[in-house]
């Protein structure tokens, strides 16, 4: 069966993926605008690099889930650990309407790790198998636009509600929803595809050895592996910074909502283009120049003032981040074995979300000894460095498209 006939086949499946994904990222949606201003408002947590501190324990947690959950889903099945990882995540949006203190908020966010580590690596590896070589830029477009649509919107919801009932409980019923939704689907209506991806018991390489091919072994791999780290570095960054900067500059949370949502929405929205982008034009040119224009945004924020200027850089944001963001995956994919795969995405996505602990860690504690201004500019530097480290090394491969 041809490719586009193979997808055609299959497309109920991938479908119902594409929604569960809304639902998982509709779940870190709930904390884009209003958990940064519940440490602020109901803990009094001033120093920022301790308002952070719950992206640090999410992106740690979410990295290490990333690095394991394509070897256990390589042992286990996809669905299995589709289905355990929203089992994982329904306690958390009760652990943070509930929460007596900021250490249950952090263990919320555990969880929440594990949720996202499990979920959003089954629903990308799921595709991945699913669609074959061909399509690979444009399954994993739609993957990633559905979940960052669903940020985006939770986002700029949970701010309207937050504004009108307080920032907790309210904001997090949406949560129990997202959760039990994906549960639902993943454990009735989503099928295993484990038996698609040519992996049988003891083919797929050790971890440690996918690891260190990903890593440092495999040039192109450890591009792509640095400019996935450093667009989640600048993302832990905005998630910890961006609310606490936009209130700091008397903007209402509606506002601070608005602006934050602009980001992802667009970086959603525009997956839908960028990955079938790559699989018909190539993907180096898409990451080089979306690292770029992200680090670029960073800086336009910083230097302009007003509601209409940092809409427009946040839009930016958006636009360098969906270029990178599929095209990064799909290039993991092109430059490894399929008895492998899963595991090299594993470390891909653990070193791209272990990106979040070390951004929101170090600006955190940059904006605490030289402002947040100052800390986000130098973000934005660091982002344009790494589309010039990614230009060295990534190279794109023949994947049966016309390039």
């Amino acid at each position: 069966m041809g490719g586009l006939g193979l997808l055609r086949s299959r497309w109920v499946q991938i479908a119902l993926l594409v929604i569960v994904n809304l639902f998982v990222g509709g779940m870190v949606g709930l904390e884009r605008t209003v958990l940064p201003l519940v440490a602020q408002q109901d803990f009094g947590i001033a120093g920022k690099s301790a308002a952070v501190a719950f992206i640090i324990s999410f992106g740690v947690v979410k990295a290490l889930s990333n690095l394991f959950a394509g070897r256990i889903a390589d042992l286990f099945g996809r669905k299995r650990l589709l289905v355990a990882g929203w089992v994982v995540g329904l306690p958390v949006p009760f652990l943070v309407m509930f929460a007596s203190n900021w250490g249950w908020v952090i263990f919320a966010n555990v969880l929440l790790g594990i949720n996202q580590g499990f979920t959003w690596s089954m629903t990308v590896n799921m595709k991945i198998d699913l669609a074959g070589p061909r399509f690979r830029g444009l399954v994993l477009g739609l993957n990633e636009f559905a979940g960052y649509s669903a940020i985006s919107i939770t986002a700029l919801v949970s701010g309207y509600v937050a504004a009108v009932y307080g920032v907790r409980p309210q904001p997090f019923y949406l949560g129990v929803a997202y959760a039990l939704a994906g549960l639902l689907l993943s454990s009735f209506l989503v099928k295993d595809t484990t038996t698609l991806s040519k992996t049988v018991a003891g083919s797929s390489l050790p971890l440690g050895r996918a690891f260190a091919i990903a890593t440092w072994q495999n040039k192109p791999l450890l591009s792509a592996s640095q400019a996935g780290f450093m667009t989640n570095f600048k993302d832990g960054m905005i998630w910890g910074l961006l609310p606490l900067f936009l209130n700091a500059h008397f903007l209402d949370i509606a506002a601070v909502g608005t602006i934050v949502a602009l980001y992802p929405g667009t970086w959603g929205l525009l997956q839908l283009a960028t990955g079938p982008l790559s699989d018909r034009f190539g993907r180096t040119w898409l990451i080089i120049l979306g690292m770029l224009i992200q680090g670029g945004a960073i800086l336009w924020i910083v230097f302009t003032q007003g509601f209409a200027l940092w809409s427009v850089g946040s839009i930016l944001l958006g636009i360098g981040t969906a270029m990178v963001y599929p095209t990064l995956l799909a290039a993991v994919a092109d430059h490894s074995e399929a008895e492998w795969r899963a595991s090299a995405l594993g470390v891909y996505r653990f070193w791209r979300d272990f990106g979040y602990a070390v951004g929101a860690l170090v600006s955190g504690l940059l904006a605490d000894a030289l402002g947040i201004s100052t800390s986000m500019g130098i973000v934005g530097g660091l982002v344009i460095a790494s589309g010039f480290v990614a230009a060295l090394w990534l190279r794109d491969v023949e994947t049966g498209v016309a390039r």
